[in-house]
């Protein structure tokens, strides 16, 4: 993907490379990935073929993870998604991303600062297009995500600009849910301890204070974590 200064020069070079939704195909016959993992089997991922990787893919996620397309800027399913949750490969479901590292770009395509883990992928050098840049794939699958940037925001100033095709997203509500409970950890914030409920704190049903009655906390909170957004 083209840096920020360079969009419009790229989106007219890359023209020729850009895959539109649903262009050529329908929808995948099975789409594995959407079936709770495994995290420990994972290491023993075996990519699928060509034939069995066409029936699970969409034509555009198969066009940008196996044949390095670029999907339209702008109009891919998660640029300016705002939810709280993991981005997974959509060819092994090895997580890459989360949304607490993702932010506005302007470049149109989603942003992230920094991978969950630097060992979850690979970068290879880029010269396609009369452009020098940083190629970005998932290690498990080897799928081409994007690519990386030095534009981007502190700590790491990195942007790594990736196609939302190349991913599925996972709501934090079914990370759990779908084998990724290993990366909740950084939604939770750990409150500090409690004060020792006051009087006006120790409340019964009816509202009235009771001696040594319980002290009601709003209904699905916890004394001890909560949820953070991205």
């Amino acid at each position: 993907m083209p840096g920020i200064g360079g969009i419009a020069a790229a989106v007219v070079l890359a023209a020729g490379m850009v895959v539109m939704r649903g262009a050529g195909g329908g929808q995948p016959d099975d789409l594995s990935t959407n079936q709770p993992v495994n995290l420990k089997a994972m290491k023993d991922f075996k990519k699928p073929d060509t034939a069995q990787l066409k029936k699970q893919l969409t034509a555009e996620q198969f066009a940008v993870t196996q044949e390095a397309a670029t999907e339209p800027a702008f109009h891919n399913e998660y640029w300016d998604n705002h939810k709280p949750g993991i981005y997974v490969d959509v060819v092994s479901g090895q997580p890459l991303f989360s949304s607490l590292d993702k932010f506005d770009s302007g470049c149109g395509w989603p942003s992230f600062s920094k991978p969950l883990e630097d060992s979850s992928i690979a970068e290879r050098s880029d010269h396609s297009y009369f452009m020098e840049r940083t190629e970005v794939r998932s290690k498990l699958a080897d799928s081409h995500l994007g690519h990386v940037f030095d534009d981007g925001p502190g700590p790491t100033h990195l942007r790594y600009c990736i196609n939302s095709a190349s991913l599925r997203f996972v709501p934090l509500e079914k990370i759990a849910a779908e084998g990724y409970g290993a990366e909740l950890a950084p939604f939770i914030k750990r409150r500090p301890p409690h004060r020792k409920p006051t009087v006006r704190q120790k409340r019964n049903k009816g509202g009235r204070h009771k001696a040594g009655g319980p002290w009601f906390l709003p209904s699905g909170s916890s004394p001890e974590v909560t949820f953070i957004s991205a």
